[in-house]
């Protein structure tokens, strides 16, 4: 592999992507805030806990079933700050126009992206615009980026897996994933399916309100559930244990991975959550998720366990043991 030039592999949010953070980024940029390496970061600014957040959003096609690049340039970033605790409140939006691009779908693609503000509740209040020549930019590129005030009594991080905490997700995996590789290379499949893109701010907010021992909460988006679990045993250097049976997969989107060579578990999702819960507040945490509509299909797929620290392992439909990597290569470029 080439080591003197950025590859596609180094966004896919795998073992490459973290590489280039580890070794490139963070020894230039290091500081304490930066250093914990969360979905946002998080800091004290007059005697207020805040979290922010910035992410860019590159999905081709920029139109697929369930959404489009504009809600989901805005569920993202509020679901980014979201998974650090924080009760999201404004956004910016800058956005790069390839030149010649139809006036129309950017109309729509704006119009989508204030319906999923006003879901969420939070309002965009800046942004940018800029336009480049024809073939400097596919069509449309979107930055977003958000800021929100943590409540008193909430502490989620990625290094805070606790032995024995349960661990919850919050619906179907790989729907994302799914749908717009079928959508991008016009396979057509009999199967329906659809982006899970969705905010799930106000799900996190009632799991507060149902316990405050809620250790790790993560948006398992590039790389998909798999890398996500990897990077919190790593970084809470405890293991964790899977159970396959547990994995709430639809069953077209199954399908749909085995006939492609796909696994679930790495492909991405962009209205999903992974909590790490004491045990003892699992099951009113739980019903507090299935209450939102976002949520109603939570479930328990694994726990923290003391032994393998740092590694993610599945226990198999027919009772053997998998070793669950972080993603290698990049299976999806483009995918949010």
């Amino acid at each position: 592999m080439q080591k003197d030039q950025i590859l596609l592999d180094h966004g896919s949010g795998g073992k490459i992507s973290h590489r280039l953070t580890i070794d490139v980024m963070l020894p230039i940029f290091d500081n304490p805030i930066l250093s914990q390496l969360n979905d946002g970061a998080v800091f004290e600014l007059g005697g207020q806990r805040l979290a922010f957040s910035t992410d860019s959003y590159t999905v081709d096609p920029i139109f697929f079933p369930g959404g489009n690049i504009g809600d989901l340039a805005v569920n993202g970033t509020v679901n980014d700050i979201a998974m650090c605790g924080a009760i999201p409140g404004y956004l910016s939006v800058g956005l790069i126009i390839e030149e010649g691009f139809d006036m129309a779908k950017l109309e729509k693609i704006l119009t989508e992206m204030g319906k999923a503000a006003r879901r969420a509740n939070v309002m965009v209040v800046t942004g940018d615009t800029k336009v480049v020549p024809r073939g400097a930019v596919d069509k449309v590129f979107i930055n977003t980026s958000g800021i929100g005030l943590i409540r008193d009594g909430v502490h989620v991080a990625s290094d805070g897996a606790k032995i024995g905490d349960q661990i919850i997700v919050s619906g179907t995996i790989a729907d994302h994933g799914v749908t717009v590789i079928t959508q991008r290379e016009g396979f057509n499949f009999k199967a329906s399916v659809k982006s899970d893109t969705a905010p799930l701010n106000h799900m996190v907010a009632k799991m507060f309100d149902a316990s405050h021992e809620i250790h790790v909460l993560r948006d398992p988006t590039r790389g998909g559930v798999g890398t996500a679990l990897n990077e919190i045993a790593e970084k809470s250097n405890v293991g964790i244990k899977i159970l396959e049976d547990k994995l709430p997969i639809k069953k077209e989107v199954a399908g749909i991975c085995e006939l492609l060579g796909f696994d679930p578990l790495y492909l991405a999702n962009e209205g999903k959550l992974l909590a790490f819960v004491d045990a003892r507040n699992c099951d009113v945490v739980l019903k507090a998720m299935r209450s939102d509509g976002y949520g109603r299909e939570s479930t328990v797929i694994g726990e923290v366990v003391g032994d393998h620290p740092g590694r993610v392992i599945m226990e198999t439909r027919i009772g053997g043991q998998r070793i669950v990597d972080m993603l290698a290569g990049e299976q999806l470029p483009r995918i949010c």
